[in-house]
């Protein structure tokens, strides 16, 4: 029932998921089921399950008490589903502190893991940039970022399919004095890791050599919301130049294609929510807009995490590191 779209986005991207598999997936839709049915129309299907909840969670909520406050909301039994290894993993589109809050207290952190973190997806030409932590952790410690900067690794590695992937510190400038304290501490803790590239500066993020680049979540969450908002304005601005002349209008059809694969290339909806890394569980934060595209594109990402043992193998990762 979480989304701004909810239930309506969440049933249309199930039944996608579902059709466009190539993999076995069952799905429970946990929420109003007199609503999940209404949007269905019929549609049932063998891989879809509905557990009904009578309690919503809404924006108003504090985040942190919704676990007591509403236990048969859809975010609370979803996420109790996985505690229980009822399901295999978690998403939603609902209230972000609150299923940050839920899935830490139900599910517990990975042994060795000091703060959950958030990881984004950012497509770039090539194989794309990892951002941690996005919003997770406003105030962070040194050793915290070189957390983050392991268990988003592993995300890298085990979702995007690509192995030892370098990591960078996003920072105000190269050298490795530049930044607040917490920068400069990081940078040397960080320097311990052999695929360290060291600070990437703003300008650079998107072409520097480093897959996965580090931060405090203040920063992360901005860069995020700059991003997911860029390409909407920079759309918003061609449309209307193109109106202002009529030459503009017939070039744009011309140039249709290739501004619609720009926009899809960068649209999150291609791509999905973001995995709570750290936390003893699978657990998908999706975008609080998000359609039906995202929807699938959460499912499926959720489906790599699990087929590829991201949580046990960020354990064993951690071990080795940590000590613990």
């Amino acid at each position: 029932m979480g989304g701004d779209f909810a239930p309506y986005a969440v049933v249309e991207g199930a039944l996608d998921a579902i059709n466009k598999t190539s993999k076995p997936l069952k799905l429970i839709l946990v929420g109003d089921e007199t609503a999940i049915r209404t949007e269905l129309g019929g549609r049932e299907s063998d891989s879809i399950e509905i557990l009904h909840t009578d309690e919503v969670v809404t924006m108003e909520d504090k985040g942190s008490k919704v676990l007591k406050s509403k236990p048969n909301s859809s975010l609370v039994r979803g996420i109790k589903l996985v505690k229980e290894g009822k399901v295999d993993g978690f998403i939603s589109a609902g209230h972000t502190g609150a299923i940050m809050s839920t899935t830490l207290l139900s599910l517990g952190r990975i042994p060795g893991v000091r703060r959950p973190a958030l990881a984004a997806y950012f497509p770039t030409e090539g194989r794309g940039k990892v951002f941690c932590d996005v919003g997770a952790n406003p105030d962070a410690k040194p050793e915290h970022l070189v957390q983050f900067a392991l268990m988003a690794s592993h995300y890298y590695d085990h979702v995007e399919g690509f192995a030892a992937p370098k990591i960078g510190l996003i920072n105000i400038g190269g050298e490795p004095s530049k930044g607040s304290e917490l920068y400069v501490e990081t940078y040397k803790l960080l320097s311990e890791m052999p695929n360290f590239v060291g600070n990437i500066e703003g300008r650079h993020l998107l072409t520097s050599e480093a897959d996965v680049l580090v931060c405090d979540g203040f920063v992360g969450n901005t860069l995020l919301k700059f991003a997911e908002s860029w390409i909407t304005f920079f759309t918003g601005e061609i449309k209307e130049k193109i109106e202002e002349k009529l030459s503009y209008r017939i070039g744009a059809g011309l140039m249709k294609p290739i501004f619609e694969d720009l926009k899809n290339r960068f649209d999150y909806e291609e791509h999905g929510g973001t995995p709570l890394l750290g936390v003893n569980g699978i657990s998908i934060v999706c975008h609080g807009s998000s359609g039906p595209r995202s929807i699938m594109n959460s499912i499926f990402l959720a489906q790599k995490c699990i087929e590829n043992n991201l949580i046990e193998d960020t354990q064993k990762s951690l071990a080795i590191h940590f000590g613990h």
